[in-house]
């Protein structure tokens, strides 16, 4: 992947991608970050697909304009945290934790988003991990491992090999919320498809796993409300 600028005003970063699978150009605005990413066929020039992207500058622009902005991470922002929205604020400490309703940190502002990311990537790990171990055991299957990254279309996924992927920010959504997410993975190790007979494996997991559905599907775009300044993995 490469990024490029598009000229104007204000200017427009792009990420092309190449894609073996695409055919044609194609733009997406993320809804949850407005990053604007280009796909293009394998063989195709760039300056072709910069041109496409240029003819398309004032559509760009408009769904930029519409889109919902983005808070930067500062002490007195308020930081969902396992269903609960705790005030960050400083304090005499080395790393992040949670004390009543405040998440506190380490009053280096510099530092503060990948320290803040840090704590909430080590709790989402802790969580994930022991959620897929328990769903896993109840199937009588294995996965392989578990990584973590701040996707922007997936909360999760699983490989053929039980290689298991979440969105670490599912540990900002309330508990039951971020154990679903564990189970549709993990119900992936024996379904590897989204057919009736993968719900009813998710089902046997999770019986009431709708309403968790439900929820996310609600609320799951203010989770990334939040910049953490470090980043987004591409999914």
């Amino acid at each position: 992947m490469t990024r490029h600028v598009l000229p104007g005003e204000p200017p427009v970063e792009i990420t092309l991608r190449r894609s073996a699978r695409a055919r044609r150009f194609s733009l997406r605005v993320s809804r949850l970050d407005g990053r604007v990413t280009l796909s293009m066929p394998a063989r195709a020039r760039e300056a072709e697909a910069l041109r496409f992207a240029a003819e398309k500058a004032g559509w760009l622009r408009t769904v930029l304009d519409a889109a919902p902005p983005r808070e930067a991470l500062g002490f007195g922002a308020a930081v969902p945290f396992e269903g609960r929205v705790l005030e960050l604020r400083p304090a005499a400490i080395r790393v992040a934790r949670v004390e009543g309703v405040a998440l506190l940190a380490p009053p280096d502002a510099a530092r503060l988003g990948a320290r803040v990311e840090a704590f909430l990537k080590l709790a989402a790990r802790q969580r994930l991990q022991a959620a897929c171990e328990v769903h896993a055991a109840a199937l009588g299957r294995r996965f392989a491992r578990i990584t973590l990254r701040d996707t922007r279309s997936r909360w999760g996924s699983c490989t053929a090999d039980g290689a298991l992927m979440f969105s670490w920010r599912l540990i900002m959504a309330p508990p039951e919320v971020l154990d679903y997410v564990a189970a549709h993975e993990v119900a992936h190790l024996v379904e590897m498809n989204h057919s009736e007979a993968f719900w009813q494996v998710v089902r046997r997991l999770m019986p009431e796993y709708e309403r968790h559905r439900r929820w996310l599907k609600r609320n799951g775009t203010g989770l990334h409300r939040l910049d953490f300044g470090a980043g987004w993995a591409d999914d």
